[in-house]
Order: C-alpha cells, then structure tokens, then sequence
C-alpha cells in the first residue's frame, strides 16, 4: 500500500482509523470535502484522500449505497456492493482470514465496530444491524479484489436519526479496564516512530495465552480527532512463533502530532475484546539516515 498515514509496521499489522467531524444528513458521501472522487485542480488533496479510504470509489472500483437501519434501536440489514471495471464484484483475495473488513465508527470516535459482513452469490454484503446512537457514521469498506489492484479501501457515510449528543474524548491515559482486562501501554505516538507495547493482565496475573484473532494476538486501532482515515496493518511477530501475551508490540509512525483515540482487540476466553485509550503524538525529527517507514495496510 502506498503511504497511507505513515503509520510504519514491522512484521505484520497496525489498524489505523483516525476520526474526523462529518455532517449529519441522509446516506451521503464524505461531507468534509477532503475526499472527492474525481481528480480535481488540487491533486495532492486527491491524492491524500486516496491514501486515507476517504472516498467511495478509487482505482476503477466504487463501494454502492449502504442501505441500513434509519434509526436507533430498529433492528435490520446494513447492505452494500463493490463494483469494478467488469459489474459487481463476487470474488475477492483473502485479507487475514477474511474477504472484507468492515470498521465502522461515529464523528465523535465513540461506536466503533470492525465486522465480517456475509457476501451473497450476486456479490452483495450484508450482516445483521441495529445501531445504538444517532449520528453520522463512517463506513469503510477494505478489500482485495481478486484480479484487481491489491487492497483497496473505500468509504462512505451513514446518518442515522435522531438528536446527537457527542460524547466527550476521555482524557489522556496509559491504563484500560475492560471485562475483568486491564491494558497498560508502554511507548508515545510520534512523527518519527516509536514501539506501542500493551501489556494484558487479568485479576493481576499476566495473560499468557492469547488466542489468535484475524491472524494476529492482537489488532490496533487509532483515531485521530481531526480527520477520518484508516489503515489496518498487524503487530510484531507472528502466531505460533511470538509468545501469546502478555505483551503485544506494534510499531507506528503517526503523520502528525495531535490527540488520538486508541482501541486494541485481542481475543482471549474465546471472545473479543476492546480496550480504549486516549493518547497525545508528538512531534519528533526522525534520527539521521534513519530509514522512512509507511503504512502498508494488510500485509
């Protein structure tokens, strides 16, 4: 992939999304402005928007409409298409485990979902929904079309009714607690690149045998406050040869500084589970002849 956030990764994955303030109306496309889908005057803002899935169609290939649930609490069917340069796409190169990743996040970083939608023999996807919150929400969809380009990233966004109340960023901390989990991180985001270690340890005892979830012991998701762009990679090492927890250990190069939204899932007991962290990245000059690392997305 071609540097996507400049989120640099070493043997494997980093999920990336960064969140971003986008309008509420009907199901529309990005109303930031930052992703057009046509080449316009200002190529390099083109070319950012390519780079970050801010845009529902990019290499000869467009992610259709996304019909879902109008409102909070109304259970139903989120739905969508791929088409390509050939009609509908219905074949796809696998991507850690599954044909498509589908991350799902609201404006204010709160409601996030990474989910495997099914596909049907007419190439359309769906999975089971009901949304939580109104809103505006973002809709990635990344994939590898077979015979296509490699992994693409398309996005679109979703207005679900009703009076939006934004939920608050928690404050910057180093520690989650979730279901009986608490996670530690050791490392800073930074401009230059630096080792995110997250230690896992339940009722006080590290936990020493993580299960592997899409691939990996572990999957991280950052985002940034000021924009919405995504980029999933995979942590150091690799199953069955690194030791399964209690450390995970990624490598990111933030392509700014500024406060980000972390969330790490791993798997463990036989389910998934999500610990959130706020995080602040600093701007740091790279060492002297140190090489530049960028983002690859699935690899």
């Amino acid at each position: 992939m071609n540097d996507r956030l400049r989120f640099a990764a070493f043997g494997g994955g980093l999920v990336v999304l960064f969140g971003a303030a986008l309008g509420i109306g009907a199901l529309v496309g990005d109303r930031s402005g930052a992703a057009p889908t046509e080449a316009g005057p200002d190529h390099s803002q083109h070319a950012a928007a390519a780079a970050t899935g801010l845009q529902d169609n990019l290499s000869g290939y467009s992610l259709g409409e996304i019909s879902a649930p109008a409102a909070p609490n109304q259970q139903g069917a989120l739905r969508f298409r791929i088409t390509g340069p050939q009609g509908t796409v219905t074949q796809y190169d696998n991507l850690h485990d599954k044909d498509l990743h589908l991350i799902v996040v609201r404006t204010d970083a709160s409601q996030f979902r990474h989910v495997h939608p099914n596909r049907a023999a007419d190439g359309t996807w769906s999975i089971d929904w009901k949304w939580a919150e109104p809103g505006s929400y973002r809709v990635f969809a990344d994939f590898s079309p077979a015979g296509g380009p490699g992994e693409l990233i398309l996005s679109r966004t979703v207005a679900v009714a009703g009076s939006v109340t934004d939920r608050p960023l928690p404050p910057v901390s180093k520690t989650a607690e979730v279901d009986g989990y608490r996670v530690t991180l050791n490392g800073d985001l930074n401009t230059a690149g630096s080792a995110l270690t997250f230690t896992i340890t339940r009722d006080g005892k590290p936990v020493t045998d993580l299960q592997p979830y899409l691939g990996a012991y572990a999957h991280l998701v950052a985002l940034r406050v000021t924009d919405l762009a995504y980029l999933h990679v995979h942590p150091e090492g690799e199953v069955g040869k690194t030791a399964p927890g209690p450390d995970v250990v990624f490598h990111a190069q933030a392509p700014s500084d500024g406060t980000y939204r972390l969330y790490l899932d791993f798997q463990h007991g036989g389910a998934v589970h999500t610990a959130e962290f706020t995080d602040e990245a600093s701007t740091v000059a790279p060492a002297s002849g140190a090489p530049a690392h960028h983002g690859g997305g699935h690899s």
